[in-house]
């Protein structure tokens, strides 16, 4: 074997020196320098800081448990908490990307149910003024409902339910708002349609009465007056207490109802439309 000459074992040594130099010389940090950590420990520090309510904070230190401990336990821990963090911190959008990450990764796991309500709860967070596109609030209705379909005996069920009566009643008054939006304009066939939707699809709504009455309204307008009677006697029975009750009495006066005929219900009013005659 060839041995190497003096002037080549100079340079080779010379070269090993430099890249021997340790990595915090160059930047001069300590802070650089990678130090694993158990992860127990990182876990630990991140709960203080979120306890500190310093939540991005707390979020980078949980994903520093998944980073270094990849397939722990402490790492399924943290990617829950981590995405709470987040949400805590108001950053909806970054919580629900990790959460749909935990819940693709770990179906099985058993803070699952508690993941799909957080998600559900970051679309619910972001439900907009009525008078606004109400997309978000649809996603929050189905995040919600998925929660209870796939969970119905947790202890998220319960929350989830009452919140998604919530959505509900928000969805129902986006259409009241555009359905007020198209009477006043004059643009009744428009406006009918949306106030028919709110007692179809959202019958279990505060907006109910408003919407039954808004058909006594428009019906009156159009000089179907037989129609906007049946209306308001549907109106009275069903919500007898109401100020709405009262408004279409002053409108149609107070319509008897056959007491040998079955108590109408509110679907009862969605006469098709199509089957009106329009002036």
């Amino acid at each position: 074997m060839k041995k190497l000459s003096f002037p080549v074992i100079a340079v080779l040594a010379m070269v090993t020196a430099v890249f021997s130099v340790p990595l915090s010389g160059c930047s001069g940090k300590k802070d650089d320098l990678y130090v694993e950590r158990p992860a127990e420990a990182l876990y630990n520090e991140a709960l203080s800081l979120m306890n500190d309510g310093k939540f991005r904070d707390a979020s980078k230190a949980f994903d520093e448990v998944e980073r270094q401990h990849p397939y722990s336990t402490w790492a399924m821990k943290a990617q829950v908490m981590g995405a709470y963090a987040l949400y805590e911190n108001s950053d909806y959008d970054d919580a629900n990307v990790a959460l749909s990450r935990f819940i693709d990764l770990h179906p099985g796991n058993k803070d699952i149910a508690y993941a799909y309500y957080l998600r559900a709860l970051c679309q619910y967070e972001q439900m907009s003024d009525v008078r606004r596109d109400q997309s978000a609030t649809e996603r929050a209705a189905e995040a919600l409902t998925e929660v209870m379909r796939r969970f119905p005996e947790s202890e998220y069920a319960r929350d989830a339910r009452l919140k998604l009566d919530l959505t509900r009643d928000h969805l129902a008054g986006r259409e009241m708002v555009v359905g007020r939006y198209y009477l006043k304009s004059n643009q009744y066939l428009a406006a009918m349609n949306r106030f028919r939707k709110v007692i179809e699809k959202f019958d279990q709504t505060t907006h109910v009465p408003e919407a039954l009455y808004r058909l006594v309204e428009i019906n009156t307008i159009l000089g179907l007056n037989w129609e906007a009677q049946r209306v308001a006697a549907i109106l009275g029975h069903n919500f007898p207490g109401s100020e709405w009750y009262q408004d279409a009495y002053d409108l149609v006066g107070e319509v008897v109802l056959d007491e040998n005929a079955p108590p109408p219900p509110v679907s009862s009013a969605l006469t098709p439309v199509e089957s009106q005659t329009l002036p």
